[in-house]
């Protein structure tokens, strides 16, 4: 695991047991999506999930305090070497790539969140890393049950 940052850029790396093809049946299979997509404790409510380049993805995330948090995102690029969709929330804007190169039998992940300013970035800063972390490890653990 690794992360870097920069001013509008938010970005963690890992070698994930599997490969990329099951990765991404972890991404184009809502059922499976559902469980692994967030931090820990939290839930998923899908409304929308077109996995295709354009495609809208409406969900509600449901924090483990109660609060529920809508989401609306745009799929932009869906390849065997990853998915890049645009969070089009007005809490949080931005740019998540997610790329695949395979090594060996596993799968490098890089998971890169830019934003339209530092300021934008700055605002979750002291919270995402750790979160996207989180949501790294729920994915392994869907990986696992196959």
């Amino acid at each position: 695991m690794s992360e870097t940052t920069s001013d509008c850029c938010l970005m963690t790396s890992r070698l994930i047991p599997a490969d990329r093809g099951r990765i991404l049946e972890a991404f184009r299979d809502p059922s499976k999506l559902c469980r692994w997509w967030g931090p820990e404790g939290f839930r998923n409510t899908f409304h929308e999930f077109e996995f295709k380049p354009g495609g809208m993805w409406r969900f509600d995330m449901h924090g483990p305090d109660g609060v529920d948090y809508p989401n609306e995102c745009r799929f932009d690029v869906i390849s065997e070497e990853g998915v890049v969709l645009t969070h089009l929330a007005t809490m949080h804007r931005f740019e998540l790539a997610i790329s695949l190169e395979p090594v060996g039998d596993a799968t490098h992940l890089t998971w890169k969140m830019t934003f339209q300013s530092p300021e934008e970035c700055d605002k979750v800063r002291s919270y995402a890393p750790a979160c996207n972390e989180q949501n790294l490890d729920r994915l392994e653990a869907v990986l696992r049950e196959h």
